[in-house]
């Protein structure tokens, strides 16, 4: 059962009762407010321009511990040559942009929206959003942005401009320390080479509520 959120409440069902692709719910706003209770929950928003809003929350989560990352030997390498310089917090609209500028498979366009774009800057002013940067010769070469949970980083999207760029961002994140678990949403074989695996959905809200 899909459902319907109500315009004057900041609520969500049960995320164990979503949709076998995850679909729990549909409605509602980019409040922060909202985005907050839904990260707090294990649920995001995904849907494309013209649609509805759409919340989901998948009974299998791919996650990526940071002391698990597999860095390989040309990876390495290129990460100790310094050609990068990473950041954090230092570009963030940039990098929801960078983001938004991908081009998708389908031909369906971005799913990150202009009002996605305002509503994780929302967040990101608000302290609760957070951004690595890559530069290239002083230009913004890839990155990633997400949502800060407590020790779990929400990633949400990256993108690269330079081969390794988005590896480099997603790398120097694993190592900062900072994170007990970078929450990689939906799995995909870039991240899955990257070590990322898939978990059930309450070892994910354990994780996230501890």
């Amino acid at each position: 059962m899909i459902f319907r959120l109500p315009d004057d409440a900041l609520v969500f069902p049960d995320p164990a009762l979503a949709e076998p692709d995850g679909l729990l719910a549909i409605g509602g706003d980019l409040s922060a407010g909202r985005l907050l209770l839904a990260y707090e929950n294990g649920i995001f928003p995904w849907f494309s321009a013209g649609d509805p809003v759409c919340w989901y929350a998948p009974h299998e989560r791919c996650v990526l511990f940071p002391d698990k990352v597999k860095v390989s030997r040309s990876m390495d390498k290129v990460l100790r040559s310094g050609v990068f310089e990473i950041t954090w917090n230092k570009a963030f609209p940039q990098v929801v942009a960078g983001c938004a500028g991908i081009a998708r498979k389908d031909g369906a366009g971005t799913w990150i929206t202009d009002d996605m774009q305002q509503a994780y800057t929302v967040l990101y002013e608000l302290g609760h959003a957070g951004s690595v940067e890559v530069w290239l010769e002083g230009q913004l070469a890839g990155g990633l942005y997400g949502v800060l949970m407590g020790r779990v980083f929400c990633g949400e999207s990256m993108f690269s401009r330079a081969s390794n760029a988005s590896k480099a961002a997603l790398i120097w994140l694993c190592r900062t320390g900072w994170f007990r678990l970078i929450d990689c949403q939906l799995p995909n074989d870039h991240l899955m080479s990257l070590g990322a695996e898939m978990i059930g959905s309450r070892e994910f809200l354990a994780v996230l509520k501890t």
